[in-house]
């Protein structure tokens, strides 16, 4: 791929050079400024963007280029070996980081221990050296600091003065340097400040101690960053490097970025599968616990589906390729995940207003601070020079910053390694509130392989002829039920007929013709709009629905030949995860196409009272709205492509994995293991997580607006002020981590 132009619409790329909230609202206002962008968010703590964009307009080097005018730099795009250099990225930085930090402690603490002894008598009488002296190698040794260990600080407001904006680093340039500076003329030209030679108070260890306390502060803080992103990182690293592929009749090991789909792999005990595919021969079981979060293996058969990145267990089988490279189901979740980090959660909005002004307000306390102790205060200008350094380093904009995105990005993680994928950061917000869920009937409380359970027949027709001919209609729908028919059409009748003509009527039935005879099947409701009279069959039709079967009528010519009841077993998980949601004060609906007394039969079975019953596909979402109306937040639950409608309209739609690919696309949460009782640990982890960003959010207000005044008043040293900084950005990242202790 070249990497001038994208080859997708959404692209993921590493931004250098933030340190706080402010850096990531001018590199979002950067990118939206590029004509064809029209979404990009920035993610602090994975220190990602992800933008969204016209391919046609717009190119990588354009993205750059715009991020670069900001004072910030765009990193290459990750390849298949995300990993890998990921890993490099983190560990060169760390390194830089580290050495950074060394030399500024080792300079920095020579320059705190003298200054401390040069105010004693003791340094006076043992050591030969006046204060000029001493002033002069105080200097020497915090110049290296600044320049050298501090140089980020003093790159970073440069780049960011060049464009008449600031952030973090201009508090801390601005606050070392002016104590640098005033110190440095002190020792060489004190005659400028009116001073003795060797007679004003120098401030050379408040500059190294504030550079050097910053440094440890964002070496934590990279420390405890890496520990939140550990569960995307994970799904990166579960591919296998190899496949064994058999061409040719050869068998060989080639890298897996050659496999293509259709090849045939070989997969033997305790190895990773290397894509996605289908078994062809052999059996084994399968830990898919990284997709599903099911911890018990899953047992394999000729024509079962296996995801790449599960662990083989025991047991050798041959598979052929279905998908590979960004198409199998390992890169659309590590996709999700990826995206719903760079999402931002509602909560968050106050705080990148507050950002947004945070440091403008912070350097014009700090001048009205320095004005105040000096001017009316008739405090002398040292005095007011510290309080003013105190204001400017004190204020900690990185807090503000990483305080909803490091729980964010550890609460996806959490949750896509209980197979719970979540598509942002909204929906994770949302759906600690929901009050109501309305579940889908089939496949989602039943496990969705309904089968036949009777077959009755009238007019004279046999069993055999009504299986028949309405299996050869239904083999063109794909609805469950139609499913259920076939299957036992084949193991009972063995053949079929090729329908004449063909159609659907969606949640009626189908009608068409075979073998030259007109058929229909389908609900009562499609045999009262076809004119044809039922009323032969309706009682006993009644008792079989009355056990909870879904009837299929069979017409042949215009009158009744039978009835064909279908059976759906609800999932044995289902009745638990229903009782355990009305425990939480949750109120659970079941919504379906089927009659009132079929649906209130399966309702029973599960525990649920409450039945929305005989509803077809274009009405769910004109139901949901309903209960919206009544004041309840909605989760809608479904699996089918008519589900698809309903997810979107709800305030939290929640797909099964095991579904259709257009209700996982339309919903805010995948069930990727279909466990019902994975709804309420996603309704746990949400709330979990909001309570972890409102705690660093108070935290970093409160830190703010009680700190702050405390510098300005002179309550607070420089010295004390930037360690308090560095603590207040790794205690928020440090409370998001806690997240990772979740449990089931």
């Amino acid at each position: 791929m070249q990497e001038t132009r994208a080859q997708q619409g959404t692209l993921t790329l590493p931004v250098e050079g933030m340190t706080c909230a402010s850096c990531v609202l001018r590199v979002e206002k950067a990118l939206k400024k590029v004509d064809g962008v029209s979404v990009a968010t920035v993610n602090l703590a994975t220190e990602q963007t992800t933008v969204t964009f016209d391919p046609l307009r717009v190119s990588v080097e354009r993205l750059r280029a715009a991020v670069a005018d900001a004072g910030y730099s765009l990193g290459k795009p990750l390849t298949e070996n995300a990993v890998q250099e990921s890993d490099d990225q983190y560990h060169a930085s760390l390194h830089r980081l580290t050495v950074e930090l060394v030399v500024s402690a080792a300079l920095t603490l020579p320059v705190m221990l003298v200054s401390m002894f040069a105010m004693s008598s003791w340094y006076h009488t043992t050591i030969p050296l006046g204060m000029t002296a001493t002033n002069i190698l105080l200097l020497a040794l915090t110049l290296p600091v600044l320049a050298y260990s501090g140089r980020r600080f003093f790159a970073g407001f440069w780049a960011t003065a060049k464009h008449g904006t600031a952030d973090m680093n201009t508090l801390v340039a601005v606050g070392t340097g002016s104590a640098f500076a005033y110190s440095a003329v002190a020792t060489l030209a004190p005659s400028w400040l009116a001073l003795p030679p060797g007679g004003g108070d120098v401030y050379f260890d408040t500059a190294a101690t504030i550079i050097t306390l910053i440094l440890l502060g964002r070496f934590l803080e990279a420390r405890a960053k890496r520990r939140a992103s550990a569960a995307i990182r994970g799904l990166l690293g579960l591919r296998p490097r190899t496949a064994r592929v058999m061409r040719g009749g050869i068998e060989s090991d080639i890298p897996v970025g050659q496999v293509v789909a259709g090849d045939v792999i070989a997969v033997r005990p305790g190895e990773r599968i290397p894509v996605d595919g289908t078994v062809e021969s052999g059996s084994t079981t399968v830990d898919e616990s990284m997709v599903t979060g099911e911890s018990l293996p899953v047992e394999k058969v000729p024509g079962d589906r296996l995801v790449g990145g599960t662990v083989n267990r025991n047991g050798s089988a041959m598979f052929r390729a279905t998908a590979v490279g960004e198409h199998t189901m390992l890169a659309q979740i590590v996709r999700l995940v990826e995206g719903a980090q760079a999402s931002k959660a509602p909560v968050q909005a106050l705080a990148d207003r507050i950002a947004s002004v945070f440091v403008p307000s912070v350097i014009a306390l700090a001048l009205l601070t320095f004005l105040g102790w000096w001017i009316p205060g008739g405090a002398s200008f040292t005095h007011a020079l510290v309080n003013f350094i105190a204001v400017l380093i004190i204020a900690c904009p990185c807090a503000l910053g990483l305080a909803t995105p490091t729980a964010v990005t550890v609460g996806l993680g959490v949750a896509a390694s209980h197979g719970i994928l979540i598509r942002n950061a909204a929906g994770l917000e949302k759906v600690r509130a929901v009050n109501t869920i309305v579940l889908d009937k089939t496949g989602t409380l039943t496990e969705g392989k309904p089968a036949v359970t009777d077959v009755l027949t009238a007019g004279g027709h046999s069993r055999d002829d009504v299986l028949f001919l309405a299996a050869s209609l239904e083999r063109r729908s794909e609805h469950p039920l139609a499913e259920a028919v076939v299957e036992s059409a084949r193991r009972s009748a063995g053949s079929f007929a090729e329908p004449e003509s063909f159609r659907s009527l969606t949640g009626l039935g189908v009608s068409g013709t075979v073998a030259g005879q007109r058929v229909a099947a389908g609900n009562a409701a499609m045999m009262e709009g076809e004119g044809i009279d039922a009323s032969a069959m309706r009682g006993q039709a009644e008792k079989l629905t009355g056990e909870g079967k879904t009837i299929l009528y069979v017409a042949v010519d215009g009158g009744i030949a039978g009835v064909i009841a279908v059976a759906d077993r609800i999932k044995p998980t289902s009745p638990a995860a229903v009782e355990d949601l009305a425990r939480r004060g949750i109120d659970v609906l079941m919504m379906t196409g089927d009659n009132e007394v079929t649906a209130r039969a399966i309702a029973a079975r599960a525990g649920i009272g409450r039945v929305i019953a005989g509803v077809l596909p274009a009405g769910k979402a004109e139901r949901i709205r309903a209960l919206q109306a009544e004041g309840k937040t909605v989760a809608m639950v479904g699996d089918g492509v008519n589900d698809a409608p309903a997810l979107a309209t709800a305030d939290v739609g929640i797909a099964l994995g095991t579904g259709t690919d257009i209700a996982m696309e339309a919903a805010d949460i995948t069930l990727m293991n279909g466990d019902l009782a994975t709804i309420a640990l996603a309704i746990r982890l949400s709330a979990g997580t909001i309570s972890i960003i409102r705690q660093n959010l108070f935290w970093a207000f409160c830190y703010n607006v009680i700190a702050i005044p405390l510098a300005a008043f002179g309550l607070l040293t420089p010295a004390v002020a930037a360690g308090a900084m560095a603590l207040s950005s790794v205690s928020v990242v440090a409370n998001s981590l806690r997240l990772r202790r979740f449990a089931p």
